[in-house]
């Protein structure tokens, strides 16, 4: 079976077998090489060594005839050390899920406006995918049709990618009650994964952030939190049998996430009875050697909310809630953005903030005045 798209098989003999492209023959189908190892990973080097060489060059006049699979392969190639190891992690997944199936028998001089429209309706119609999704594998596919371009000149129809619409759904969030009923119970008996949970509701904070939180982030001297990292799981790319995933603590989701976050009275309150007298800690565990990743936390989360009797409540959830609060008080808007370690206030107006009915209200009578 293929590795992730790369053209890297385990054989029948435990060996491990690479396949590149040599070169294109005159009627534009491809030549291969071959490179054999016993791991995974030596192949792979290998197979780095036989494309990057100026004697094997992939990049050749006979390229109008590559399918838009092989492109993905070299997009993929070129993006690896580009990108976050997660980033590369999601573009593999979403060339072999979703592009490689739906387009990668295409040439590019046969990509046009309506090829692309039906891969959208497949996407969103027939796969049921979100808008959102989509919008993603349009971005990837949009990216690989530029790389197209810039290797091979007038190759592609002039063609745009038609995005879908981005509807947004309405996100539940806690009404007062529930999240007052929620704080006391995280409050109540307290421990480490109730207080990171409590943390979260009170700052905004992402699960990913939450997760890779330690202690030397919190300044309880200037009552703050600094956010500078973010924990996620993902597909171990050095798995000989592709199957594995691995816990990695990286940089935030963009530059605008590493931030600030004061805190109020009553989390400092909080983070003092819980505080733990070593930097290097995670606030989640109490301890230096050991973290909770997201699935974990995810799971404590549904019980907590189960002894709540709280439903249609996710961890995002949270993040929603601090928002929307946040503006009912009139919090300052462009404050809130660098709280929640947004790029702009659009993006917390549009996707963060959800107008309550009580809101509505006490907004009409605003008028009254």
């Amino acid at each position: 079976m293929a590795r992730r798209g790369e053209n890297i098989y385990k054989r029948k003999d435990n060996r491990w077998e690479g396949r590149y492209i040599q070169r294109y023959k005159d009627d534009g189908k491809p030549k291969y090489g071959y490179v054999y190892a016993k791991t995974y990973k030596e192949v792979r080097n290998k197979l780095h060594e036989a494309r990057t060489s100026k004697k094997n060059d992939i990049i050749t006049a006979g390229d109008k005839r590559k399918a838009i699979s092989l492109y993905c392969d070299e997009w993929l190639m070129q993006s690896r050390d580009r990108v976050k190891e997660s980033t590369y992690v999601k573009y593999i997944s979403t060339i072999k899920k979703h592009i490689k199936p739906g387009l990668g028998d295409y040439y590019p001089e046969n990509i046009n406006s309506l090829v692309l429209e039906s891969f959208s309706y497949l996407l969103l119609e027939k796969k049921q995918l979100s808008q959102k999704t989509v919008r993603d594998i349009l971005a990837v596919l949009h990216s690989v049709l530029v790389y197209i371009s810039k290797q091979n000149h007038s190759i592609l129809e002039s063609t745009e990618v038609a995005y879908p619409p981005n509807k947004l759904k309405e996100m539940r969030i806690m009404t007062l009650q529930e999240q007052s009923r929620f704080a006391a119970y995280l409050t109540s008996d307290m421990d480490e994964a109730k207080f990171g949970v409590l943390l979260a509701l009170c700052t905004g904070m992402r699960i990913g952030e939450v997760c890779a939180l330690k202690w030397k982030n919190i300044d309880l001297e200037n009552d703050m939190i600094t956010i500078t990292g973010t924990m996620q799981r993902i597909t171990d790319l050095e798995d000989e049998a592709g199957k594995k995933t691995k816990v990695i603590i990286s940089t935030p989701k963009t530059s605008y996430s590493n931030r600030h976050i004061p805190l109020t009275e009553s989390s400092v309150y909080w983070c003092k009875k819980m505080f733990i007298d070593n930097p290097e800690a995670y606030v989640l565990t109490g301890k230096q050697e050991h973290f909770m990743e997201p699935r974990t936390l995810q799971n404590r989360l549904k019980k907590y909310l189960d002894d709540c009797n709280l439903e249609g409540i996710h961890f995002h959830t949270l993040r929603h809630t601090f928002a929307t609060r946040c503006i009912e008080v009139d919090f300052e808007l462009k404050s809130l953005s660098k709280i929640l370690g947004h790029a702009n206030s659009k993006i917390t107006l549009d996707r963060y903030v959800h107008s309550s009915l009580e809101l509505q209200r006490k907004n009409m009578q605003k008028l009254e005045k």
